[in-house]
């Protein structure tokens, strides 16, 4: 990440939303933020890279991007329906949902470092989109503090149940530190739940993945954010256990084309190599952690 900004990875993603606006028919992600969010002539610049974002690999990984935001949204509108009040985005970047949130009485609080969130707010200000008062900022500096202290200073409850998502971030962090974040998030009360995406081992790929697999990580790697940590779902329901969520849900392609791309007619779709998991708080709260 650059001092006074996002990460490049962060700025890609928002990129991949904001073309999934205008190159893909049907939209299976409805997000109005995602171009103004980019600033001026961002429609343009998509326009003119569209022969790479219509490239095979990048297709796929617009898919992935698209359709883990649609499956964290319909999985935080259950959540609502069955009382949640609390929405925490645990690595925001330049996510848009609080700008949008159709649900009035939902708290959404976005953790990420105090640069990128100011980044954020000055990009959200020249485009005119002013943030309601249901948003907090949560700003963590990973060197000096933890998630749990930047929630509590912006007014987290952790006595209440929390709607967590977790997107895109899990392959840059090591497995320890992934758990740690799990651990946290199983320790809030009943009825609180987390959404989050993990990369497959390549050794599990087909070789088509494999080379869609390591084009992207090489690229991940020369933007300075290597990919660390990949699971197996069988891994996952183990690690999840065992840190104190009740139930997991893991689904992948196989369950997430049919949902979502089905009978489409330009090539989009998901491509195998990152699966999503819900895991939700089905037993007592412990004290908050110190995450």
């Amino acid at each position: 990440m650059e001092a006074g900004g996002p990460s490049r990875t962060a700025l890609a993603v928002a990129g991949l939303r904001a073309a999934h606006q205008i190159m893909d028919a049907p939209v299976i992600f409805a997000d109005p933020v995602a171009l103004p969010i980019l600033g001026p002539g961002a429609e343009a610049r998509i326009r003119a890279d569209e022969a790479r974002l219509r490239s095979p690999t990048v297709r796929f990984l617009r898919a992935s991007v698209v359709a883990r935001s649609r499956f964290a949204e319909d999985t935080l509108a259950t959540a609502v329906a069955d009382g949640v009040r609390q929405y925490v985005v645990l690595g925001a970047g330049l996510d848009t949902f609080a700008y949008r949130n159709p649900h009035p009485d939902l708290r959404v609080f976005e953790v990420d470092h105090p640069a990128t969130q100011a980044w954020k707010r000055d990009t959200l200000a020249a485009a005119g989109i002013l943030p309601p008062p249901s948003v907090a900022y949560a700003g963590v500096d990973f060197e000096h503090d933890t998630v749990a202290e930047g929630l509590a200073r912006a007014g987290f409850d952790w006595n209440r149940p929390a709607f967590v998502a977790w997107l895109g971030v899990a392959i840059y962090l090591t497995r320890d530190a992934i758990l740690d974040t799990l651990r946290a998030i199983a320790a809030l009360p009943a009825g609180s739940g987390i959404v989050f995406d993990y990369s497959l081992p390549p050794d599990t790929l087909s070789e088509g993945q494999r080379a869609a697999f390591q084009a992207m990580a090489d690229r991940a790697a020369t933007e300075g954010e290597p990919w660390r940590s990949f699971f197996t779902p069988e891994a996952i329901a183990t690690d999840l256990s065992a840190v104190g969520f009740g139930t997991v849900t893991d689904i992948g392609a196989a369950e997430l084309n049919p949902r979502y791309f089905a009978g489409r007619a330009d090539g989009l779709g998901l491509g195998g190599i990152s699966r999503l998991a819900h895991a939700a708080v089905t037993g007592p709260s412990p004290i908050a952690p110190g995450l």
